[in-house]
Order: C-alpha cells, then structure tokens, then sequence
C-alpha cells in the first residue's frame, strides 16, 4: 500500500472520526422514527388453515383407474375463484362485520377487492395438501374468517363437483339422444335401401350368378329333353308304320280286316328279330323302343310255339288272336304319341318362360357393381356413428355413476387438516426489519450528510490539497496550535455530546424494553 492510500484512508477515517455525532445523530433520529412508524401502524394479524384434497376412493371409469383423477391446481384455481367471488365475499364481510369504516366511505367493490388482497390461498411444493390465509387487525375476526373460507372452499367443492356431474350426464344424454336418433335415421335408410334392391346387392351376386348358371343349365336340359322326345316320336312313328305295313291279314270277323294271304307267327317274329337288330345299331339297350321290341319278340316266340302244339283247328284261329293283339299294340303306340306330345308341350312352355328368369337375374348380377358403390357411399359413414354412438353410451354410464357419487358425497372433496387457531403476534409489521430499516436509514443519512458538508466545505484540509490545486510545492507547513480556552471548550462540546448522545440512546433504549414489557412491541 503506497502512501497516497494510506493518506486517503486516514482522511476517511478521520472524518468519520470527526463527523461522529452527525452520524449518532443519524442513527438516533431514524431509530426513533421508526419506533414511531411501528407504533403507528397498525398491527395486521394472520390466520392460517390446512386443508387436503382427497382424491375419490371410488372410480366410475372401472376400465381406466387414472380416468377421473383430478388436478389440484387446476380445481383450486377454480375453487379460488368461486370462493373470492363478490357473492362470497360479501357475505362475509357482512357475517363478520368486517371494515366498518371502510364500507362507511367506499364502495362495496372497492372493499371487496381490498379483502382478496388480505386472502392468501398457496398449495404446498408436494401432496394435495393447500393452505388459506387471512390478514386482518382482529385477532378472534381473523381465526373466524379464516375457518369461514376453509369452510367454503369445501362447500364450493361439494356443489360444484356436483353441478358439474349433474351438468356432464345431462350432456352425455344429449348427446346420446341426437346420436341414437341420427344412428337411427340413417340405419332405416340403409334398411329400406336394402330392401328395395336386396337381390341386386353384392352379397347376392354369387347366388344370383349360380341361380343363372343353374337356369341356363336347366335350359339346356329342357332342350335334350325335347330333342330326345322328338327323336322317340319319330322312331315311334316310322315302327307304327311299319307295323301296319307288316300286320298280317285279319280274320273276316276282325273290324277292318282286310282280305291278305296269311303270314305266320314264325314269320313275323323273323321280321321282328331283324328290325330288333337295326335297332341296336342307332341305340343302346335301355332305349324305350329297343325294349318294347324285344318283349314283341318275346310274346311272338310264345305264340310261334304254340302254333307247332295246336291242331290245324286252333291254328287256323290264331291269325285272328294275332290281329288283336296288334292292333291294340298301334293303340298303345298312338297313346304314346299323344304322351310324347304333351310333354314336349310342357317342356316347351317351360323353356319358354326360363329367358324371363335369366332375363332377370342377368340383370340384377350387372347391377351389383352399382349397388356395391351406392352402398358404400350409404355407409360410408355408419361405422363411424356406431362407434360414437357405442363411446357416449360408455361415458353416459360413467356420467351417471360420476353424478351419483357426487349426490352421495362420494367423491373427491377437501378435508380440514389444521384449523385456524387465535395468532399471538401480528404478523406485520415486524420490529426487528423496521429496526435493521432504521439504523440502514440513519446511516446512509449521515454518510449523505457527511459527503454533501464536505463537498460544499471548499477549504483546504492539508498540503497536497494545495499543491494539487496550485500545482506548485509545499516547502513548509505551519501547525495550528490551539489555546488553552479553546482545548477547554472543545473538550466541554465532546464531552456533552456523549453524555447527550448516551442519554438519548438510554432513554430510547428504555423506551423499547418498556413498550416490549407491554406487549406493545413484539419481536
């Protein structure tokens, strides 16, 4: 440290050494304002309540157990809100005849928004767990006040969970209703859409496609049918006609004999043998004329067997048996026509009415394309109504067990952990930071004091002062000797000035602990 600090810091010091009952002074003076200041203000007192918020025991979203779980903040931001509302407020304020004086000169808005000011709601750092707060200068108001918005914080909790329970189930069947009812309209469309073209669906295009399949088929079969009866007929008819042609000469007493020389059951059955044999050359076995064939040639071998047995007598009769017999087989044969000819009819008229059904089925398979894409842009939609429709039944019925817990009282609510109790001390103002205020107070007073004297004072202090100022060097500095009467007097000024500065801090001093001895100052 150089000797120009040194200098620097001996002057600050000696002027503080000088200026020292400017600076006690100060301190005294500030000091006892703010003894003043603490007893003029008056005493706020505050009241403190504990509540929790309980979270419900019982959780109707049985499918999401966090489904329902509510937020501190959010509820008690809501809550605060209610509670510190002018209806709320005023009834309080009235209920406990707060601010007199105050509603005597102002407003009841006015005094209202002074009470939230003085009302202190702060949740803790962890757990549901919150605290209200009241400032007041009554001590037994402020405890009852407190415990009065501990009491409607519950309060408010309890009808507004429930008002808001009632409120969502009465939404959720609102909605319900206008949902079941456009779920509704639209599933009878679809309905009545589905009715009117129910055979052009997609759903209907593979049997509609065998049902065609299945009539061209039977079409087809019709047509063989026919063909084949028309082929019998003819083969029917040529064998009748050849039958008559071989028929052998009938007996005079046969109607419509005629007059031929006879041909015997032996010859005949020849013919027939042969005939037989063209026969299987075109068709099989089980063909009806092939069959009918060989039982003629099987009653024929009967009777050429009978002829070799009989006397002449009785053959010469047999021609007249024989002609019976075929004449009654051309019956037979001539029925058969008739036979064919009716099934062929119905064949016909059966055939006839299937290009109507084709007609129709072709038809309603080349309508499902169309359907198809009319029926896709008809449900488009549906899906998505069903699934809203089947998401506000659920929350209907959770809307329902939410709002039946809340009329029981089931559900989440605040609970008083800590009443507010009588405050002992105010907690403002507090003496000890008007005290530490002061003295700060008092002594940046002196320092200003001290800093505005010394730059108003222009005298020169010491030697540097003037050779700084002058630029030219001290040679020589000459003491000032004090005299005897002026040591005497300085001496007799510091000596009152202790005495007076000590006095003064006594009395104060005593002044305190007699004021904290009362109550009235409470540190």
């Amino acid at each position: 440290m150089d000797s120009k600090q040194r200098q620097l810091i001996k002057k600050y010091v000696d002027l503080v050494i000088d200026r020292w009952r400017l600076i006690a002074a100060s301190l005294l003076v500030a000091i006892t304002v703010g003894l003043a200041y603490y007893l003029y203000v008056p005493k706020i007192y505050q009241s403190d309540a504990l509540l929790s918020y309980e979270q419900r025991q019982i959780n109707p979203a049985k499918m999401d157990p966090e489904q329902g779980r509510a937020n501190l903040g959010d509820t008690l931001a809501t809550l605060k809100e209610l509670v510190l509302s002018r209806n709320s407020l005023e009834k309080v304020i009235t209920q406990f005849g707060l601010y007199e004086d105050a509603r005597k000169k102002l407003p009841i808005e006015d005094v209202i928004e002074g009470m939230r000011k003085n009302v202190i709601v702060k949740p803790a750092s962890r757990g549901d767990i919150f605290s209200v707060s009241f400032q007041g200068d009554n001590p037994q108001k402020v405890m009852r006040v407190t415990n009065s918005l501990a009491s409607l914080f519950i309060e408010e909790n309890l009808k507004y969970r429930e008002i808001r329970a009632t409120e969502t189930s009465k939404y959720t069947q609102d909605e319900l209703a206008m949902s079941k009812k456009v779920l509704d309209e639209k599933e009878v469309l679809m309905r009545d859409y589905k009715l009117k073209y129910f055979n052009e669906m997609p759903e209907q295009r593979a049997s509609n496609l065998a049902q065609l399949k299945a009539l061209n088929e039977q079409s087809q079969g019709i047509q063989n049918s026919i063909q084949e009866l028309e082929r019998t007929k003819v083969m029917a008819q040529e064998q009748m006609a050849w039958k008559q042609r071989m028929a052998p000469p009938r007996v005079a007493n046969e109607p419509g004999a005629k007059v031929q020389q006879g041909e015997t059951s032996a010859q005949r059955l020849q013919r027939q043998r042969v005939y037989l044999d063209e026969l299987l050359l075109k068709y099989t076995e089980q063909h009806p004329e092939v069959r009918r064939t060989k039982q003629l040639i099987e009653q024929l071998e009967g009777a050429a067997g009978k002829e070799q047995t009989l006397p002449r007598k009785a053959t010469a009769s047999a021609p007249t048996r024989g002609n019976q017999s075929e004449s009654m087989e051309i019956q037979r044969m001539q029925l058969q026509f008739k036979e064919i000819d009716a099934n062929i009819q119905r064949l016909r008229a059966d055939q006839a009415a299937i290009p109507a059904e084709i007609e129709k089925y072709q038809k309603w398979v080349d309508a499902a394309p169309v359907r198809e894409a009319e029926w896709k842009g008809l449900t488009r939609d549906y899906e998505e109504l069903r699934r809203h429709y089947d998401y506000l039944v659920a929350q209907n019925l959770q809307a329902q067990s939410a709002e039946k817990l809340e009329h029981n009282q089931k559900g989440s609510k605040f609970k008083v952990i800590d009443s507010a109790r009588l405050p002992e001390k105010p907690s403002k103002p507090n003496f000890l930071k008007i005290l530490l205020a002061s003295i700060a107070a008092g002594l940046a007073l002196s320092v200003g004091s001290i800093v505005y004297l010394e730059f108003v004072d222009t005298s020169f202090k010491d030697a540097g002062e003037i050779e700084e100022y002058l630029g030219v060097p001290v040679v020589s500095a000459i003491a000032y000797l004090e005299q005897e009467a002026e040591i005497q007097r300085k001496r007799f000024l510091r000596r009152l000035s202790v005495a007076l500065v000590s006095l003064y801090g006594t009395i104060l001093l005593a002044v305190i602990a007699f004021l904290w001895l009362k109550g009235m100052i409470i540190v």
